[in-house]
């Protein structure tokens, strides 16, 4: 295809250094070494200022929080500027009452397109320590290759439908997912099926083996199922990491996953939300009861 528009999105597979200010340097070094790469798009994993901790003692753990305007923060914004190239970072947000698990996406010229707070919350482990999101946000990416409809969800978020579902109900072409959790064939299905059944682009970092509790594997899928020039489906997934410390590109086709979406049968085509009452009811019924669920 000719005249075709590819959005590159680095995939950030760091370990965390195991202070804010270590951190920090990594970090910025990885997104100078993103841009060198190619990338339009630097991503991080879940709660990169603190290395996703989460400590029990409440004081200790607002102590690792840091506000939007904070020196971690500020600093990849100006960086964006100075790459010209978008970042998306992520942190410990000092909220009240407790902190939230955030994402903050920066365009090219260091604009804020959204700030956005894991709304599925772990509650069954330590992330019932920290403040649930309340929305999903879909802003407007401006790249060097042109404006492209941008969303996040962050990890557990990934195993609710819906999350995926109203992000490309709100326009969304691409999903920038922050991930701290094994990931394994089951977790990584998920993605699959959200960008099969959303027809758009969902990349998704994790950290590397070495970080408890996390074993690389970051993905990129494009959610094209289908060729018009091939025979059957075909895989979407564009790159899976190894277990090791890394940064992986992930080339999304943007101008082909727009005509996709223009074409088949999946997304908004023929949804029938008349149908789905059911699902916006409060009620919970056995056997999911869990006393621990904040709703």
């Amino acid at each position: 295809m000719k005249n075709q528009i590819h959005i590159k999105v680095a995939l950030l597979q760091l370990l965390p250094t195991g202070t804010m200010d270590g951190n920090l340097e990594k970090g910025l070094e990885a997104c100078r070494r993103a841009k060198e790469m190619g990338a339009d798009i630097a991503l991080f994993p879940e709660m990169w200022n603190c290395g996703y901790e989460i400590p029990e003692d409440l004081e200790r753990l607002r102590g690792l929080a840091v506000s939007r305007q904070s020196k971690f923060v500020t600093e990849y914004q100006e960086l964006a500027r100075e790459l010209h190239m978008a970042i998306g970072i992520t942190f410990l947000e000092c909220y009240e009452p407790l902190p939230r698990n955030t994402i903050c996406l920066f365009d090219r010229h260091g604009r804020e397109i959204y700030t956005y707070a894991k709304v599925h919350t772990c509650d069954f482990g330590d992330e019932s320590r920290l403040t649930p999101g309340d929305e999903f946000y879909v802003g407007e990416l401006d790249t060097e290759k042109g404006i492209i409809k941008a969303g996040s969800m962050i990890c557990y978020d990934r195993e609710f439908p819906e999350s995926a579902r109203i992000l490309m109900l709100k326009g969304a072409e691409l999903l920038l997912v922050p991930n701290a959790c094994p990931m394994e064939i089951n977790r990584i299905s998920q993605l699959r099926g959200r960008a099969y059944e959303n027809m758009l682009g969902i990349a998704t970092v994790n950290y590397p083996a070495g970080k408890p509790d996390c074993n690389g594997h970051s993905t990129a899928f494009d959610g094209i199922a289908y060729r018009p020039e091939e025979a059957g489906s075909r895989d979407t997934l564009l790159v899976e990491a190894d277990e090791s410390e890394g940064i992986f590109l992930a080339d999304f086709p943007l101008s082909e996953i727009r005509e996709y979406r223009a074409r088949e049968v999946h997304g908004n085509a023929y949804r029938r939300p008349e149908k789905y009452g059911m699902l916006i009811e409060e009620q919970v019924e056995p056997p999911f009861i869990r006393r621990d669920a904040r709703r």
